[in-house]
């Protein structure tokens, strides 16, 4: 009998678990091995979506302390199935003036959920994909930052507006 019951509510905790994450469409990370290389892009092949519904779109991102800057930039690239191409460039604050990190999370690793775009169709049938890369630069210098320490996950996240 208390088999019987300890498998019922494992049963009961894994449905509500499961559950509880029914606006997401797609959620992946890709590790960032060591330091993010100003030309190493990571890309995320979202497949085809659905044409009538319309998305959320956001970039997630774990750093720790490693990563030594208030803000990061970023380059983004939705490629569109025919060949359409839209590029963004974005600015996130990372940590409050006090130098506090602004993610979620205990101990040394902090976890990000950055707003991207809101209400987005993707209405040409086909597969489509998403293309990251930083654009960090030190105050007052051209060059970018060859290898940007402290970013260990980039991450690609859509959700139904719906629901």
């Amino acid at each position: 009998m208390r088999k019987i019951s300890v498998v019922i509510i494992l049963s009961l905790l894994i449905s509500a678990f499961a559950g509880c994450d029914k606006k997401r469409v797609f959620d992946d990370y890709k590790a960032v091995d060591g330091e993010w290389h100003k030309d190493s892009i990571i890309s995320f092949d979202l497949g085809e979506l659905d044409s009538l519904q319309t998305y959320n779109l956001f970039i997630n991102l774990r750093n720790n302390n490693d990563f030594r800057y208030s803000n990061l930039f970023l380059i983004t690239e939705i490629r569109f199935p025919q060949g359409k191409v839209i590029t963004d460039t974005l600015e996130y604050e990372m940590a409050a003036p006090s130098g506090e990190w602004l993610g979620k999370g205990f101990g040394d690793v902090k976890e990000n959920k950055f707003w991207y775009k809101g209400n987005v169709r993707f209405d040409e049938p086909g597969d489509y994909q998403v293309d990251i890369k930083h654009a960090m630069r030190k105050n007052g210098e051209v060059n970018g930052i060859d290898n940007l320490e402290g970013i260990t996950h980039v991450g690609f996240r859509i959700e139904n507006t719906s629901e």
